[in-house]
């Protein structure tokens, strides 16, 4: 009976861990995309940048 107990609390505490690693791999993914997000936005900010002073030296 107490054998069985910790077999099934042992399987759930392993369940749990996995839930907490697939949580943390979404959050990694999250903060991926936000990252490529803002690199994209410093690109295209950059451009712009590139192409306002051509305007002004030109």
């Amino acid at each position: 009976m107490l054998v069985t107990r910790l077999l099934k609390h042992q399987k759930s505490s392993e369940k749990e861990r996995e839930r907490e690693r697939e949580r943390e791999r979404e959050r990694e993914r999250e903060r991926e995309t936000e990252r490529q997000k803002q690199r994209q936005g410093e690109k295209e900010t950059g451009r712009e940048g590139e192409k306002n002073v051509e305007r002004e030296m030109g």
